[in-house]
């Protein structure tokens, strides 16, 4: 940092000592200027003269209101004014006292608005000046009456340029803190997007491969004395469930992962292709599901985004899961997977009597949530699906059947605004 600029921010933090040092240089100008005389007897010459009294007074008086003109502006600009007035009527040779009305007006211009400026120079200039021309001891057309006029203008538009260009860079920092500000509150929303979508995979993953897990192990205790082979093949069916569980969960927590962390996730996230594997292992706990799909792709249509594909197989795996958990031992699922248009429908109807799956609220049939399977309630299930389908702008519809039973309802669109935007011209 430079000797100026050290010396300009500490004259900045002291603005009371800048307006009396700047108030002692104005007045040595007006003194230095009231020694002089331009007119000669022989034309333009310099000779010296002796200001008289009064004017060294009023010469004093105006330097000293500087001082204040920082909390006082107008105030400031007024008394300045009478004493600019009194002097340039009274004096005589004539002292340049109005040089502390320029300073005085070019703050009031910095320090209020434009309409302010205007009002008040054009009155300061229309005063001083007629009064000069008027009543002053030199001639109307004297350069020094002109020079009130001038120096007047100059200190009204500089102090507006001032003002202007401060509230242009005040309008430039605060944009830049709104954009800053902008950008962090996308950033916090994306990560608590991301956050509720992890959250939604876990529990997806967990809630499917634990309920499988419970209702074979369950199975497995049932026949052990009696059916070792059943028994054993129980068992079999929990070692593949908690296997693929991990396998999901590894990848699913993967995602949480630091940049720099090596082996990270390269399994693809599941979708419908994997649907009957999803179908197989629902049916080797017992539970008895048909699967019905016309979901191919016709001529020229888009296929399904990742996004549509691995929420309509986790609409699925959740809807079979809540069957496997309340439906009932006997209850039998039927999941239909359908392409109509640019929709992508999905349903899952079952036969069950359970009575853990609950009804919103409001009484809609538009479930939001799972019970626990022991009667206190408190799942997430409805409620999971229902995001992740209005987060691609799809419908979801749950409620009970009549005559028994459950159905959840699903409506994807094939074409997201992504692949519309990447598609378009």
């Amino acid at each position: 940092m430079s000797t100026f600029q050290r010396a300009r921010r500490r004259l900045r933090a002291h603005p009371f000592a800048l307006d009396a040092a700047l108030a002692a240089g104005v007045l040595v100008c007006i003194v230095a200027g009231s020694l002089v005389e331009p007119h000669g007897p022989d034309g333009v010459t310099w000779a010296l003269r002796t200001p008289d009294a009064l004017s060294l007074v009023l010469m004093v008086l105006g330097a000293a209101a500087l001082v204040l003109r920082r909390r006082a502006p107008l105030a400031v600009l007024a008394f300045t004014g009478g004493v600019s007035l009194v002097e340039s009527v009274t004096g005589d040779p004539r002292a340049p006292v109005a040089m502390c009305v320029v300073v005085a007006l070019y703050t009031v211009a910095s320090a209020t608005d434009r309409p302010t400026t205007w009002r008040v120079g054009l009155l300061t200039m229309t005063v001083l000046t007629g009064a000069a021309m008027i009543a002053g001891p030199l001639p109307w057309y004297a350069q020094e009456n002109l020079a009130i006029l001038a120096w007047t203008g100059i200190g009204a538009t500089a102090g507006d340029a001032v003002r202007s260009r401060r509230a242009f860079v005040q309008a430039i920092r605060e944009r830049a803190e709104r954009a800053e500000r902008t950008r962090e509150e996308e950033a916090r929303r994306r990560v608590a997007e991301e956050r509720l979508r992890i959250a939604r995979d876990l529990h997806d993953v967990v809630a499917h491969h634990i309920a499988l897990v419970n209702v074979q192990a369950g199975v497995a205790a049932h026949v052990m004395d009696k059916r070792p082979d059943q028994a054993k093949e129980a068992l079999a069916h929990v070692r593949e469930a908690s296997r693929s569980a991990l396998g999901e969960l590894r990848a699913t927590v993967g995602l949480l992962r630091q940049s720099g962390d090596p082996e990270a996730p390269t399994e693809p996230a599941p979708g419908l292709d994997r649907l009957d594997d999803l179908a197989g292992t629902f049916r080797n706990a017992g539970l008895r599901v048909l699967v019905a799909r016309e979901d191919q792709r016709p001529d020229h249509a888009p296929a399904l985004p990742a996004a549509v594909d691995l929420a309509a197989y986790r609409v699925v795996q959740e809807a079979l899961t809540n069957v496997q958990k309340h439906a009932g031992a006997e209850a039998k699922a039927e999941v239909s997977v359908v392409r109509v248009g640019p929709h992508l429908e999905i349903t899952v109807l079952d036969d069950g009597t359970g009575t853990g799956r609950r009804e919103a609220p409001d009484g809609t049939g538009t479930g939001t949530g799972t019970d626990t399977g022991n009667g206190k309630g408190g799942g997430h299930g409805l409620l999971g699906m229902r995001e992740r389908v209005t987060a691609l702008r799809g419908t979801l519809t749950t409620g009970p059947r009549y005559g028994g039973g459950f159905r959840v309802h699903a409506i994807l669109p094939v074409e997201t605004h992504t692949s519309a935007a990447q598609d378009g011209p």
